[in-house]
């Protein structure tokens, strides 16, 4: 076969006008890379170079492997296979790229390798496959929010363009002297087709797959899908800490504002609509779209010159920003790992610094301001729900114990939240363990605070809390509320220390110091609280819980790190409604409970849950067809003695 780079054109060596078409192409794609690289570098910084073998083994699962992606098999499966096509086929471009920039050198062409042309080969025809299933899904079962956009589409051809022109090329090669597989398969369906030599044929497909991924190289970058290329980096430069807050800052807005991890998110973006399909809030009818964000802040770093008011005043408003449960559906989804709920928390920010916000949430840090909670009662009556019990819960500032419960605000001064209290001082009891409270020294634990924007109200009510423990002597913390969970072991430095009290009850029923008396045999659902089991993994002892106390458990759908928001987090439960809201994700979850056979209690283990769902079984009716139970009131029956079970 002739070589296409020795050929002359119009008079000019093949290799020439390869140089002059690379040429242009890698200066049009340096040029663009090297804008955002300025906009990245000009932005806050956010160290991200640590823990590199973490960050090689999360890049391997869900680049090299795609592990999110297989969640829905199809695409899944679908989407694999064009990127290891993608892989190979880039692998073959550049060997080839360099061997005709470079006639001398003394090495064949990438399609003259056997094992290379196989590869190449067999992986072009599984990634037309997959291309194919992957254009059905976008334009006859378009998923929603799934957009069937002109740049989608022309991406689409372009690969297929590039699978094609090399497939075509092969089978060109194979009329000649080319021996692989693949090859001769298609030189049979280019003999049907009436081709009969491989001249000029071979030559056309080898300059069209050259020049189409030249051209493709150098579109990227200024297209809408530049998460070809940037994904694989935000993947590896993931947040590998459990918090999802960014660094103490004054808020952002504007490009220089964000760090560069938040506006590389944005970079990142496949706008494939996971994190819409997941996030309650935009399901519930309110105007927050976790995608549109990450969409206009591609723009904020596409745009050239001055960016105004930044990412706020355009699409995103303050109310799509305030809409954010932060339960981080979208960024437990996104196979990109794109950092949706820390701009949202920026913007918070920047809202507050403003005077921008809610007049409930507003009043709610009023109270934590001057209470220490936001019911906005004095601290004193903090432990008044413990009056009633019929012994002393200790004071862990003066007696020492072996676990500090530090019990947060709904858990202490809501009806609700106090009957489960009640119910877990009682097992405590039974179980004999050592514990205690820290009485009206006990503050916010400032999870909700910091999500709604207030960094230094959290740092305060932190300072505060931290303050107590240094007066308490215990030796572990245990709290009911998933969101105190969550700030105490990942903000307050206190990471090997803490434990959610379904974690508690799971090592005292399994050591034998807790004994379950009497099966509840009930058919139950269990609610993942998201700052549980999404954010901190603790989805298996409230469920092992659960069996020994003889429940059967029937799952709800989008449950463990998928769970569906109640609605409360990041502040919301101290808020107005969104305007446009159709139905609560308390009202949409509890429908879901009702619709499982034989199901008549949904089990919880956070106090928010409890509130949340105890008002959506009133306002959706289904009052008289579902109970909600605090998991700890369900341990305090089964373990309840006789003589206390003949007596009331």
């Amino acid at each position: 076969m002739p070589d296409p780079v020795l050929t002359h054109y119009f008079g000019v060596p093949g290799f020439v006008l390869l140089w002059v078409v690379t040429l242009v192409s890698l200066g049009l794609f340096a040029t663009r890379i090297a804008y955002y690289i300025r906009v990245l570098g000009n932005a806050r910084p956010d160290a991200r170079w640590d823990q590199w073998t973490k960050r090689l083994r999360l890049f391997a699962a869900n680049v090299l492997g795609q592990r999110r992606l297989l969640g829905e098999p199809v695409i899944g499966i679908a989407h694999l296979l064009i990127f290891w096509a993608f892989v190979f086929y880039a692998s073959s471009f550049w060997w080839n790229l360099i061997r005709g920039l470079l006639p001398v050198l003394p090495v064949p062409y990438a399609d003259e390798v056997g094992w290379m042309a196989l590869a190449v080969g067999v992986l072009g025809l599984l990634g037309l496959a997959a291309l194919a299933v992957a254009a059905v899904r976008r334009y006859l079962f378009t998923p929603p929010r799934l957009e069937r956009s002109r740049d989608a589409t022309l991406i689409l051809i372009l690969i297929a363009l590039v699978l094609v022109s090399s497939l075509v090329g092969a089978g060109f090669s194979a009329m000649g002297e080319g021996r692989q597989p693949v090859g001769r398969l298609v030189e049979g369906a280019l003999r049907v087709l009436g081709f009969n030599g491989p001249l000029p044929g071979y030559l056309w497909m080898w300059w069209l797959h050259m020049v189409t991924v030249l051209g493709f190289l150098a579109y990227l970058p200024y297209s809408k899908h530049m998460h070809l290329l940037a994904a694989p980096f935000s993947v590896f430069f993931a947040d590998l800490g459990s918090s999802k807050v960014p660094a103490a800052s004054e808020g952002a807005s504007k490009r220089e504002e964000f760090t560069w991890r938040e506006l590389f998110s944005g970079l990142a973006c496949a706008e494939c609509g996971r994190c819409d399909r997941a996030c309650p809030a935009l399901t519930s009818g309110s105007p927050l779209s976790p995608k549109e964000l990450m969409h206009e802040l591609k723009e904020l770093v596409r745009r050239r010159g001055p960016d105004g008011n930044g990412l706020l005043g355009g699409k995103i408003k303050s109310e799509h920003v305030w809409a954010c449960a932060t339960c981080a559906a979208c960024m437990e989804r996104c196979p990109s790992f794109n950092e949706h709920v820390p701009v949202l928390i920026e913007l918070r920010r920047h809202l507050v610094a403003r005077g921008e916000i809610d007049q409930r949430l507003q009043a709610a840090l009023m109270n934590l301001t001057r209470y220490g909670n936001s019911f906005g009662q004095s601290p004193r009556s903090r432990a008044k729900w413990t009056q009633g019990l019929g012994f002393r819960v200790k004071d862990a500032r003066k007696e020492a114990v072996e676990y500090l419960w530090f019990t947060g605000d709904h858990a202490a001064y809501d009806p609700r939240g106090q009957a489960a209290s009640a119910a877990t001082a009682r097992v405590f009891e039974r179980a004999g363990l050592s514990y205690g409270i820290l009485y009206e020294a006990e503050q916010n634990s400032g999870n909700d605070v910091r999500r709604a924007g207030e960094e230094g109200l959290f740092e305060t009510l932190r300072d505060k809390n931290l303050t107590a423990f240094s007066k308490a002597r215990f030796e572990r913390i245990v709290t009911g509320d998933p969101h105190s969970y969550h700030a105490l072991k990942n903000e307050y430095g206190r990471s090997n220390g803490v434990l959610h009290v379904s974690e508690l009850l799971s090592e005292l029923i399994d050591s034998g110091r807790l004994a379950v008396r009497s099966q509840i045999g009930q058919t139950v659902t269990y609610q993942d609280p998201c700052y549980l089991a999404r954010y901190n993994g603790v989805q298996e002892p409230p469920r092992r819980v659960l069996r020994a106390l003889g429940a059967t458990l029937v799952d709800m759908p989008d449950n463990r790190a998928n769970t569906w928001c109640c609605g409360a987090g990041g502040g919301r439960i101290w808020m107005e409604d969104v305007p446009g809201v159709t139905e609560r994700p308390s009202d949409r979850r509890v429908r879901q409970a009702a619709q499982l056979d034989g199901v008549h209690t949904v089990v919880v283990t956070c106090p928010k849950d409890l509130v949340m769902f105890e008002d959506a079984v009133k306002t959706t009716g289904l009052d008289r067809q579902l109970e909600v139970k605090d998991l700890v009131q369900l341990v305090e029956e089964a373990t309840r003695p006789p003589e206390a079970a003949t007596h009331g």
